[in-house]
């Protein structure tokens, strides 16, 4: 019974030498590593199984697989993005709940610039508004130039014309005049774009040096191309002449020989607001009358029309 024994298992350790003879040596196998992802975890399978384990070309195969490079390439941008964010969003992913300062300086720059801008802008606005506004205003103003109003003295009335003794206030004797008329002025207004206001200086009617006589005109507004006549009271009352009017002292007794010269004087003014008081142009008319002052023709219009100057 030994004999067998030992002829059989003589003969199976011939037959495994043969078989280990005939089969060549097959490597250690190497360690698998497994990247489980929840989207591709039957991939993964399908690929494991596809090649067999105890092959040499199985741990080649998987390195070199587009599943295991794209999972290599995918883990590695995410790496880099979470060490080197490139945007403010990708930032905020990452940390929420916390801001970049390079953020804020970018922001903050980006609002100082913004409202740099607007402030030129208002400011060119502004500018252009008054350079033109200035520009009409101006071509307004020269346009209301060429409508100076016009001032006619038709004629003047002298009512009363006495001399009578009496004395100053100081008490000294000498001669007393007194005087009482109407000055009738035609005033036109021809621009076509603006009423004016009127007034005026005293009228005033002077013998030589002096005055005899003074009347006050009163103001008004005058509509644009229109005219008017104004009457002015011009009176002189108690004149102490002190001589001055030697040739009435003859003829007391008799005035109407009287033949005196006076002299007739006064200024107006024309104020227009052509863009409210924005815009405003002034006229002034110097007017200057030489009247004959006759005791014939008391009572009756003397006609101005060749005897006065207006400057």
């Amino acid at each position: 019974m030994a004999a067998p024994a030992a002829a059989m298992h003589a003969k199976s350790d011939s037959e495994v030498t043969s078989f280990d003879q005939s089969t060549p040596p097959r490597s250690p196998r190497r360690p698998l590593y497994y990247v489980q992802s929840p989207s591709n975890h039957d991939v993964e399978k399908m690929s494991y199984g596809s090649s067999p384990i105890g092959s040499p070309h199985h741990h080649n195969y998987y390195h070199c697989s587009p599943i295991h490079h794209s999972r290599e390439s995918s883990t590695s941008r995410f790496s880099a993005s979470l060490k080197n964010p490139r945007t403010v969003s990708a930032w905020k992913k990452i940390q929420p709940g916390q801001e970049s300062d390079e953020d804020d300086d970018d922001q903050n720059s980006f609002v100082s610039r913004d409202k740099g801008r607007n402030v030129r802008l208002y400011f060119c606005f502004a500018l252009l508004f008054v350079v033109l506004f200035t520009l009409f205003s101006v071509i307004l103003w020269g346009a209301s130039k060429s409508y100076k109003p016009e001032v006619i003295v038709e004629h003047i009335v002298i009512r009363r014309f006495d001399i009578q003794a009496g004395n100053d206030r100081t008490g000294v004797p000498t001669d007393m005049l007194s005087l009482n008329s109407t000055v009738r002025i035609l005033y036109r207004n021809p621009a076509t774009f603006f009423g004016v206001h009127v007034t005026s200086t005293p009228l005033e009617l002077h013998y030589y040096q002096l005055k005899v006589a003074s009347g006050e005109m009163k103001k008004f507004h005058q509509r644009r191309q229109s005219h008017r006549k104004v009457v002015t009271v011009v009176l002189g009352h108690q004149i102490p002449l002190y001589g001055g009017i030697s040739v009435v002292g003859g003829a007391k007794d008799n005035i109407e020989n009287v033949v005196i010269p006076l002299k007739l004087t006064f200024k107006m003014r024309s104020r227009a607001y052509i863009l409210g008081k924005l815009v405003k142009s002034k006229f002034y008319t110097k007017v200057q009358c030489s009247v004959m002052l006759k005791g014939s023709k008391l009572g009756k219009p003397l006609k101005m029309t060749n005897s006065c100057t207006y400057k």
